[in-house]
């Protein structure tokens, strides 16, 4: 719904008048259409270019009504009530016209429909429309040079709900409508074909059009699916609400739906990316390293036409009691400190839980971790120092209530998309958004301010930032006084970070800095978001503290449209966390040091429980070649992949004594293992997923796992019982049930209720609570109820350019793929549209290099190197080179650095130097890692 749609609306809220509605009076709104009337009384009336929540615009005349005393008939989807109007829907001249529109774009449609959901059939079936008397007139050809989409322009009526949907909800703006008269035609920018258009595939232009001129390709939505089962999406954080269309134990396709972080939208990857879960490489049966398998070797090649020269299938009994027993083994015989387990923020809420609570109690050490110490953990390391609590204080769709949010390193319209439609929703309203970040997004466009400072200079901004809030005296002193501690050493310490001395530092002129400061400090409401720009630093938690300090020293938290939202970048990462999947917490973020939180979950667990808080991620890799960690269980990770240098992690890895992995595929980390256990993919289980809102959402299963596939949870019940543990879970509503008894954040939700509502946001500590979409409201849930100011100074990247290695590797995410690229890459439409690994690489670096888009070129760093395409790309500054890290055969964390920020434990994945050079050989693709025979592979 566009800008002017709603300041109609606005402009006649609250008034109610009566009017008569085909003879009978009722009761209307006067900023609701006679449509929507008329549907709120049970009356139908057709309609073609009208869906609920896109801009009116009444170009179709299907839904004409006629209003006594009017010379002409009305379209019904754009008119208002108005005190004593009288209107019929069903009159001979309403009922005429109708059908006469009807019948008039029947002439023209196809005899063979695109879909089984065709709305001009279904109303011309309603009205008894016979055969069209009317001669069709000459049609376009079928665009089918998307991937994912297929154009049948010989269907469109010209209603123009792609064209709202695409420039109104997702803002896209890549479809538009050409012409004039009998010309006029859907186009895609410039009237390319929509494979070479800048669509970016989220499908909301399909799921508005009501007669198939977009559909999903290969026939999709012609399937008549034997059932419908809402869930989530399993990808990023955003959680948003979908419903899987199943046909004999497949997807055929998938819908978005009213849930409240996506109102039905989705992204390329939620609509398109779900057959991956059918794709012939997914593990179905136990498989055991072979006596007489390869040494395991760090720089391993994988072979996908000698997996079984390497490991053997086995029956479950066999695989769990040598993955189970031999983990027995090393801790009753070195302890159990020499284990540890790596969860999944991919699972649920009761697997993590459940994988955590094994790990404390089986293996007896709190050596359990996620992908959280690879995403987010600084940021959290840095709201529990000066809040007290690791989740957000907003949710991202407060964006639309604020009149000023900064989005600070973070892409959300690739790893994000739908929330980056709020975003985009909220400007077309007047919100003014600021975007700093070396990589300039697809968001900077439309930005109110853009500021592309130098990398690595993240403190130096915000600091100069605060200290124009200080001087100009834009602090909330009342907040301060009130809620904070600490504002003196902070305000001492911004004193010297003036924008003069900090302009030539992060490369921004001083008078933005102020400007930009003043509109934050000055405005009604002000919001944060920020992503893994921010985090993944060896001072990540420095520039966390920034953030914090900003907001609080101008009062902009607590409040509707205020406060800190640092972006999630997995589907479950927030829950994982909550759940205690990492080492120095046990859930709900209660220390394991702290005598009284151990002592709870003593009793709670009948266990006695180590005391010290266990390693990271990165530390546990160093532990293993020191010899300290001699066994692992990981469910869902691929440390192989996702960990800094890569190649150290790798080596780690096979030199463990025994490494379970449990997993869908075979993965680079399963290659190094000594039991494969089969699990089960997203849409083949239920469970609940937290959400980047703290919104604890139900997934629900639609399929039967492949084989001898097994559910995560049943697999981690049964490694319990070869570890000694006697657990007895029938269903998961018991494990949520446990959670909610020791985690007060979620007592108030039982497993009924979620069932029931499908999402409630925490904290929700009693029932019947509503739940608390904004915190801090009062106070912060610190000792002191007072949040804490921590000031920060400048702190260099560990590894900094040189005359060998003069330019600097950031890492991160493609819109199309996802994390490792293991789900994604095996998702037939999504592996097509992004085939082949890519460096991205300023087009006057490249010419510098005397190399032209698509050359192949060698990144190298101190760690490794790598071979890739590049691509010409003017988002990061010239010295910089963005590559995705979801590319086993261009596996860019070789290259990244391992060093940790002191506090978070988080790798710093966005700097690093590196040299290039043209030339090399890209390697071999058909990997189990993606690239064309998976594309060759997926059905």
């Amino acid at each position: 719904m566009n800008a002017i749609t709603r300041l109609n609306r606005a402009a006649r809220r609250g008034a109610t008048v009566s009017i008569e509605l085909n003879g009978r009076s009722v009761a209307a709104h006067a900023n609701e259409t006679l449509i929507e009337v008329a549907r709120r009384e049970g009356i139908e009336i057709p309609h073609l270019c009208y869906k609920p929540g896109l801009e009116e615009v009444g170009n179709c005349r299907a839904c004409m009504v006629e209003i006594d005393g009017e010379r002409v008939l009305a379209p019904s989807c754009c008119r208002y009530p108005a005190a004593g109007m009288k209107v019929s829907t069903d009159s001979a001249r309403a009922l005429a016209a109708q059908k006469m529109v009807l019948e008039m774009l029947l002439a023209d449609m196809p005899e063979t429909a695109y879909t089984r959901h065709n709305e001009v059939d279904f109303w011309a079936g309603k009205l008894a429309v016979g055969k069209p008397r009317f001669a069709a007139r000459g049609q376009p050809p079928r665009d089918a040079s998307h991937a994912a989409i297929t154009v049948n322009l010989d269907a469109c009526i010209q209603c123009t709900r792609c064209v709202r949907a695409c420039r109104d909800e997702q803002v896209n703006d890549v479809i538009g409508l050409a012409l004039r008269g009998d010309q006029v035609k859907i186009v895609f920018d410039m009237d390319d074909p929509m494979g070479d258009s800048t669509c970016v595939g989220c499908g909301e232009c399909v799921q508005a059009c009501p007669t198939g001129a977009l559909m999903p390709a290969r026939g999709a939505a012609l399937a008549v699916p034997d059932k419908r089962v809402d869930s989530v999406c399993p990808y990023c954080g955003v959680g948003c609400q979908l419903t899987y269309n199943v046909k004999d134990n497949k997807i055929a396709f998938v819908e978005g739906r009213d849930g409240p972080a996506n109102h039905a939208r989705l992204c390329v990857k939620g609509r398109y990316g779900f057959d991956y879960a059918h794709h012939p490489h997914r593990l179905t049966v136990p498989l055991i390293r072979r006596a007489d398998a390869p040494p395991k070797r760090g720089d391993f090649v994988m072979d996908p036409e000698r997996v079984m020269e390497v490991f053997r299938e086995a029956s479950w009994d066999e695989a769990l009691a040598l993955a189970g027993g031999t983990l027995a083994a090393i801790r009753d015989t070195r302890g159990g400190r020499a284990l540890a387990g790596f969860g999944s923020a991919k699972g649920s809420n009761e697997e993590a839980y459940l994988f955590q609570k094994l790990v404390r109690t089986g293996f007896g050490s709190n050596n359990v971790d996620h992908c959280t110490r690879l995403c987010h953990a600084s940021s959290v390391a840095a709201l529990l120092e000066g809040i007290g609590s690791g989740a957000v204080s907003n949710p991202v769709m407060d964006v639309t209530r604020a009149e000023v949010v900064i989005v600070i390193g973070a892409n959300p319209t690739v790893n994000h998309p739908v929330a980056a439609t709020w975003i985009k929703n909220a400007i077309g309203n007047g919100t003014k958004l600021v975007v700093i970040d070396p990589r300039r997004s697809e968001l900077a466009r439309s930005a109110h301010r853009y500021l592309q400072f130098k990398p690595d200079t993240d403190v130096a901004l915000l600091n100069a930032m605060m200290h124009v809030i200080v001087a100009e005296g834009l602090v909330d002193r009342e907040f301060i006084a009130g809620r904070t501690i600490g504002y003196a050493e902070l305000e001492a310490n911004v004193a010297g970070y003036s924008p003069e001395l900090m302009a030539p530092i992060c490369g921004i002129d001083a008078d933005t800095i102020r400007y930009v400061a003043r509109l934050y400090a000055t405005s009604k409401a002000s919001m944060i978001l920020w992503g893994m720009g921010i985090s993944q630093h060896i001072h990540g938690t420095d520039n966390a503290r920034c953030l914090i300090a900003l907001a609080l020293m101008t009062g902009q938290i607590g409040r509707p449209g205020t406060g800190l939202h640092p972006l999630r970048g997995q589907n479950n990462v927030q829950g994982a966390s909550d759940a205690g999947l990492i080492p120095m917490m046990f859930p709900d973020y209660q220390r394991v040091d702290n005598p009284a939180a151990r002592a709870k979950f003593e009793q709670a667990w009948g266990a006695t429980l180590d005391d010290r808080p266990g390693l990271t991620v990165v530390e546990i890799m160093h532990a293993i070649k020191r010899g300290e960690i001699r066994g692992m269980y990981i469910m869902g990770e691929n440390p192989a992949m996702s960990d800094p240098d890569a190649n150290h992690a790798r080596e780690s890895l096979a030199a463990l004594e025994h490494l379970v992995v449990q997993d869908i595929f075979l993965t680079e980390t399963a290659y190094l293992a000594d039991v494969i256990l089969p699990a089960s993919a997203f849409p083949e289980k239920t469970g609940s997923f937290t959400n980047t809102d703290r919104l604890v959402q139900i997934g629900r299963q639609a399929l039967e796992p492949p084989g001898q596939a097994r559910q995560d949870l049943w697999i981690i019940e049964q490694m319990a019982v070869r570890l000694g543990l006697n657990w007895a879970y029938t269903h998961v509503s018991q494990v949520f049930d446990e959670m909610r008894r020791t985690m007060p954040s979620i007592g108030g939700i039982t497993w009924e209720r979620l069932e029931r509502e499908n999402a409630v946001t925490y904290p929700c500590t009693q029932e019947g609570d509503p739940g608390t979409p904004v915190v801090f409201t009062e106070t912060f849930p610190r000792e002191s109820g007072r949040a804490r100011f921590v000031p920060a100074d400048i702190i260099p990247a560990d590894e900094r350019p040189d005359a060998e290695y003069p330019m600097v590797l950031i890492t991160g995410r493609q819109l199309e793929h996802w994390h490792t690229g293991s789900m994604t890459r095996r998702s037939a439409a999504l592996d097509a549209i992004e085939p082949d690994p890519v460096a991205l690489v300023h087009p006057l670096d490249l010419a510098a290099l005397g190399g032209r888009p698509g050359d192949v070129v060698t990144l190298a760093s101190r760690r490794g190197q790598v071979v890739l395409y590049a691509r010409a790309d003017d988002s990061s500054p010239r010295g910089a080179i963005f590559v995705p890290f979801c590319y086993y055969e261009a596996a860019i964390n070789k290259l990244t650095n391992a060093a940790l920020d002191p506090f978070g434990k988080i790798p710093e994945f966005k700097y690093c130097a590196v040299r290039v050079k043209l030339g090399g050989e890209v390697a071999a693709q058909g990997s189990f890692g993606g690239g064309q025979v998976l594309r060759g592979l997926a059905p």
